[in-house]
């Protein structure tokens, strides 16, 4: 007696993600760490200088983190009202913050209380930032001027009112200490030298800026708002170089890596995508689960930082790299347990064969003893259904190549009715699945066309299916419709280029037999 066969589960190729090295690299950080702070994280900044604080804001207050961290190493808490964009200043010894209120407020690392508070705004200021010289200090807020502080003094230096907007994004260049740019949601993005009584530069970003960000080097410029980043080319007076929409909802908050090489956006929609800066394409993407508002990479791209807007930090630690053991004691062990593996057997030896024990599913135990019915129930459970469709399709063919399927189909209640019906019209549209499907559908409407009407449950799956086919029917009548368009233009192409050819010819042969007229 012939041994049972397993039923073969046709095996369809996948496109799978392309793996490249900035996918490995990416993925090669640990499961995130969650610390819930007390409102909605509006600015993430790391501290310059080693070990790599950072610093978060939240609410009203300023927390310090240290890179390892779940608590706060220190807290500032001295504002009256929400408190925005806590920046480190280059030598990571002192820290500003804008607030609520109007008042910006300097603090040292090492106390607690302010040593400046810069008072003149009556409208929240958003966003504040060190110039590079270190001894002054650029805000900008909901009253729609860009200022300019001098720390030593307390004092104002200058106030410019060019914007029309609410002021929500600026930072300052690294490369020149007079140089600041601030974003607004008037949609333009205005560069300032200190040293002139106006702007130098205004760019139309197009929509209301919600961050900018300015490369090392100083020459290029990055603007974020609503779906959009924009890269600009500075020295060339804010030329557009490209233009990237990737994101589905507004762009809040952009971050270079320490090399320059890649740029980081996070979105409302829950994603931040990492680009290339020579391609500008984007690598890699992250997903959270709420929408992000502020995001920031240490200086060592050892740690990424990203607050929500339920004011969840979720923090990502890169994974130690794995040290090669220097003793290779273990090698000659694993060799000996390979060892016969490859050998072939001569003519003069005698093999003894073990035999392969064959573990069979539950659905070919039941095909094996002839339960049809029990086996296409079997294939019905959901683990089975859900995530590997395709044996259960393949056990409806067997049944059909065995000529029981209308018997295993029929005899049902209403909840497994309900549940084939289900099944068969979510998938008969995908092309792998729809030989078999089409069948079992007909079969399934023969079986049990005279007790339609009798449940209201199985009469509305029946009219799934119908709009289902109806649907797939129209989608392949347009796909037949664009294919005779492209079979049209293709024959004109070819014979445009028959035609060129014939006269080309033709002119060469014209040309050939008035030379030897000539001669």
């Amino acid at each position: 007696m012939a041994t049972y066969k397993p039923v073969v589960v046709q095996a369809v190729p996948r496109l799978g993600e392309r793996i490249t090295q900035d996918t490995l690299y990416w993925r090669g950080y640990k499961t995130p760490v969650q610390i819930k702070e007390f409102g909605a994280v509006n600015k993430i900044d790391f501290s310059p200088i080693p070990p790599y604080n950072y610093a978060v804001t939240a609410s009203s207050r300023v927390h310090i983190y240290g890179r390892y961290s779940q608590e706060p190493i220190k807290t500032f808490s001295r504002f009256k009202d929400a408190a925005y964009c806590a920046t480190y200043r280059d030598d990571g010894h002192l820290l500003v913050a804008g607030s609520e209120e109007g008042s910006i407020r300097l603090f040292d690392i090492s106390g607690r209380a302010p040593l400046r508070q810069f008072d003149g705004r009556t409208k929240p200021v958003h966003v504040v930032g060190f110039l590079s010289d270190k001894y002054r200090i650029f805000s900008g807020g909901d009253d729609y001027s860009s200022n300019l502080w001098d720390i030593p003094s307390g004092t104002e230096i200058v106030s410019y009112r060019e914007h029309t907007d609410y002021v929500r994004c600026g930072c300052a260049s690294k490369v020149n200490a007079d140089v600041f740019i601030t974003g607004s949601y008037d949609h333009t993005v205005k560069l300032f030298d200190a040293r002139t009584k106006s702007s130098v530069m205004t760019i139309e970003h197009g929509q209301p800026v919600e961050s900018v960000l300015l490369f090392p080097s100083g020459g290029l410029l990055v603007s974020a708002g609503g779906r959009y980043v924009k890269v600009w080319d500075v020295l060339r007076g804010g030329q557009l170089l490209v233009s990237l929409k990737n994101h589905h909802k507004t762009v809040t908050c952009l971050c270079l890596n320490s090399s320059g090489q890649r740029l980081l956006s996070g979105s409302l929609d829950r994603h931040v995508k990492v680009y290339s800066t020579t391609s500008y394409k984007v690598v890699h993407s992250f997903d959270y689960a709420t929408s992000i508002l502020s995001l920031a990479l240490s200086p060592e791209d050892e740690t990424i930082v990203v607050g929500m807007t339920n004011g969840v930090l979720n923090v990502k630690h890169r994974k130690p790299e794995e040290r090669k053991e220097k003793s290779q004691k273990r090698q000659p062990a694993y060799r000996t347990y390979l060892k016969g593996r490859t050998y072939m057997p001569k003519q003069e030896d005698f093999c003894v064969s073990k035999p392969v024990k064959r573990v069979l599913r539950k659905y070919d135990k039941l095909l094996k003893s002839f339960q049809s019915s029990k086996a296409l129930d079997a294939v019905l459970e959901p683990p089975i259904r859900l995530h590997t469709p395709e044996v259960t399709v393949a056990v409806m063919q067997e049944l059909h190549r065995r000529g029981t399927l209308r018997s295993a189909l029929a005899g049902r209640d209403e909840k497994q009715i309900n549940l084939l019906l289900t099944f068969v019209a979510r998938r008969v549209i995908e092309p792998r699945f729809t030989p078999i499907l089409v069948t079992v559908a007909e079969m399934i409407t023969d079986i049990y066309q005279p007790v339609v009407g009798q449940s209201a449950i199985v009469d509305r799956q029946f009219l799934k299916l119908q709009e289902a086919i109806g649907k797939e029917i129209d989608y392949q009548e347009e796909l037949l419709e664009v294919l005779g368009m492209m079979d049209t233009l293709f024959a004109t192409f070819t014979k445009k280029k028959d035609t060129y050819l014939e006269e080309n010819e033709s002119n060469g042969l014209a040309e050939t037999i008035g030379t030897n007229m000539s001669n």
